[in-house]
């Protein structure tokens, strides 16, 4: 590789603010273009392959369906829910299982009293709301909403009515009351234990940093939605769950999901042919050595925006179960990055790095599937590397600020 080709790509010059504003606003119309031919092909709630319509989705509608019918211990009862599926979707159906803890029940509940593609409208409507709220606030002005919508993140979670909009706008909020309303951050991040296992990182950062009233806070949140999911759904509820997670173990064990979906590190080491065992021995260095990064960052005072930015890239490194839709989670560290560049100039690589990680959902599950190379463990340690020395230098910068004489 040439010596001027690695200077275009280490200072990215051509990445101006012009061609920032349009390539987001293309890629917006190209994934318009491929929602509305969803929409045109499709039949009803079924699409042109016999699938539904936001996959995934159907998942929380059928639970929502069974919770309704007064059978929520059914929801992880997989026959039950499936016959529900091929009830509203055809027999032709594939099945989509639910894995959730029953507080996640609590989110789907009402779902189902609405016709299946009205509850799907709602759904990304005010998801998708929340997302773009909670992120432009952490661009801080200087990310628009054309790059905002037009990640292509955005598309795959629309295109699964998964939850990942609503992981990233509870994530990302937290983030931003975390320096001032450490309480209400705190209730934020134990939202999250509906996901619990993109929930690890955030709160050994609180413990590490001594945000001593989020952790609590986060504790007792996540405490208190266990009990009204008790109280709401029995423990009956509970033990269908905790009797369907080595189910839900096997889905990555056994490759019962393509494994090329999977954006982790123990979904590369499966798909280069390595069995469950090296793969979760992998993750589980990739994990710790992430982790101890962070520990060591949280000594010294990080933004509660840095702190959002660096636990969004860490939980895409740490958990083995991170799928293409999860990456809407770096929507937090490529605004916050992106807005601190626009502030105090970008870092040699950065911007390269950035249009890498953007991008990411648009190729890696394709290049995964059509000649089985995992790139995303890849793009996302680059990333975490980028935002580790970002966070690094914006915490040095506020402790130069603090130690400075109020008049010299």
């Amino acid at each position: 590789m040439s010596t001027s080709l690695l200077a275009r790509i280490r200072d990215a010059d051509w990445l101006d603010a012009s061609r920032a504003r349009a390539y987001p606003r293309i890629i917006g119309g190209v994934v318009l273009m491929a929602l509305l031919g969803l929409v045109l092909t499709a039949h009803g709630a079924v699409d042109s392959r016999g699938e539904p319509i936001g996959t995934d989705f159907s998942n929380f509608w059928s639970a929502s369906k069974l919770a309704l019918m007064g059978e929520p211990a059914a929801v992880w009862d997989m026959a039950r829910q499936y016959a529900v599926q091929k009830q509203e979707f055809g027999p032709q159906t594939g099945f989509y299982p639910f894995f959730y803890p029953p507080i996640y029940l609590l989110i789907c509940y009402p779902l189902a009293a609405l016709p299946y593609l009205a509850a799907l409208f709602v759904w990304v409507a005010v998801t998708g709301w929340a997302y773009l709220a909670v992120v432009r606030r952490i661009g801080a002005g200087v990310v628009g909403v054309a790059p905002i919508l037009a990640f292509p993140a955005v598309f795959v979670s629309v295109g699964h009515g998964q939850n990942a909009l609503l992981t990233t706008a509870i994530l990302g909020a937290a983030a931003l009351s975390l320096d001032r309303r450490p309480i209400v951050a705190g209730m934020l991040l134990g939202l999250l234990a509906f996901k619990p296992h993109l929930a690890v990182v955030a709160p050994l950062m609180l413990l590490a940093s001594g945000r001593w009233r989020a952790l609590a806070a986060s504790a007792a949140t996540a405490a208190a939605l266990g009990l009204v999911s008790l109280a709401a759904f029995g423990l009956e509820s509970w033990k269908a769950f905790l009797a369907a997670a080595p189910a839900a173990k096997a889905v990555l064990d056994d490759k019962m999901m393509a494994v090329e979906k999977l954006q982790s590190v123990f979904g590369a080491v499966r798909l280069l042919g390595g069995g469950a065992d090296i793969a979760y021995v992998a993750q589980a260095v990739v994990a710790l050595g992430v982790i101890a990064i962070l520990l060591v960052l949280a000594r010294r005072s990080l933004s509660g925006e840095a702190i959002g930015a660096l636990v969004g890239t860490a939980a895409a490194l740490t958990s083995p179960y991170f799928l293409d839709y999860d990456l809407a989670l770096l929507a937090i560290p490529l605004a916050w990055a992106t807005a601190q560049g626009v502030k105090t100039g970008f870092l040699p690589w950065e911007k390269s790095i950035l249009v890498l990680a953007f991008t990411l959902p648009a190729f890696s599950r394709v290049i995964a599937f059509a000649i089985g190379v995992p790139l995303a463990p890849l793009a996302l340690g680059l990333l975490f590397w980028c935002i580790v020395l970002r966070a690094a230098m914006t915490a040095e910068q506020s402790r130069a600020t603090a130690a400075r004489p109020a008049f010299a």
